[in-house]
């Protein structure tokens, strides 16, 4: 999650999946409108039928929703799923859920032992408006889902480092658990990190569960999600990011992790005359 757009979740959601691929079958669910995300040119460049075929009134089994997923292969040869929607730019736009649970049933389906969550809720605002309006919201939403492990995301800059903390500020005022929570700062550059954002990562390591610098990486920068080779630091921080999500996890619910509760099934009841 992030408190604006362009803080690098796509990124740091395709470095998790690859990270964890290793721990055993990952997916990255992609939240986002088809035409303001990546994802889908992958499922289009395989032919994946992706979210389009998956109706959200009906029973689904494991098998069409892992049919409907692309593949991801890393440098390494790691593999894991996404799920996009991958149709044609000009199609009519899909009503996505914006429910936590209903996306966390979808996964559940898909038998997934790790899925990262490509959000795009911008999450301040987010707990503002739903706090006015007397809702849960997304943000809580997702914070309470089982063994969910909240990494947000913001640029290595003044700004970006200013809107995290009043992210953090709503978090903390809202009662959600920062203490597993993970920060995660992408620099834009190449060098050290501007002052306010070294103040600002000493004051949220206090607060959170870790915070992990991801350097700056011109492969990412020129070929996006399809990076085929990442600088050593990159890959050194991408695996420390997913020792902090996995450090946070067994911290809150033990070691190893309980197993994930099952969403209850649909009633099929036959209606009364």
């Amino acid at each position: 999650m992030a408190a604006t757009g362009g803080s690098g979740r796509t990124t740091v959601a395709s470095l998790l999946a690859a990270g964890f691929a290793a721990c055993g079958p990952a997916v990255v669910l992609d939240l986002a409108p088809r035409l303001s995300s990546p994802w889908p040119a992958q499922l289009a460049d395989q032919g994946a039928s992706g979210l389009a075929v998956l109706p959200p009134d009906q029973p689904l089994t494991r098998s069409a929703v892992q049919q409907a997923c692309a593949i991801n292969t890393a440098a390494d040869g790691t593999r894991w799923q996404v799920l996009s929607d991958g149709r044609e730019w000009h199609t009519p736009p899909l009503a996505l859920p914006n429910s936590p649970a209903a996306w966390y049933q979808l996964a559940a389906i898909g038998g997934w032992q790790v899925v990262v969550a490509d959000t795009v809720h911008p999450l301040a605002h987010d707990l503002l408006a739903a706090r006015c309006a007397g809702e849960q919201g997304q943000t809580r939403g997702w914070f309470e889902l089982p063994y969910a492990v909240p990494v947000l995301c913001a640029a290595a800059t003044a700004s970006g480092i200013q809107a995290l903390q009043q992210a953090v500020m709503a978090l903390q005022a809202e009662g959600l658990p920062l203490n597993r929570t993970v920060v995660v700062l992408i620099a834009t550059g190449d060098g050290r990190p501007p002052a306010p954002v070294r103040a600002g990562a000493t004051m949220l390591t206090a607060r959170t569960a870790a915070v992990v610098h991801l350097p700056y990486d011109p492969n990412i920068r020129a070929h996006g999600l399809r990076a085929a080779r990442l600088r050593t630091r990159t890959r050194q921080a991408a695996a420390q990011l997913t020792g902090a999500v996995l450090a946070a996890a067994h911290t809150t619910w033990g070691r190893p992790l309980p197993d994930a509760p099952q969403p209850a099934p649909l009633s099929h009841a036959l209606p009364v005359s």
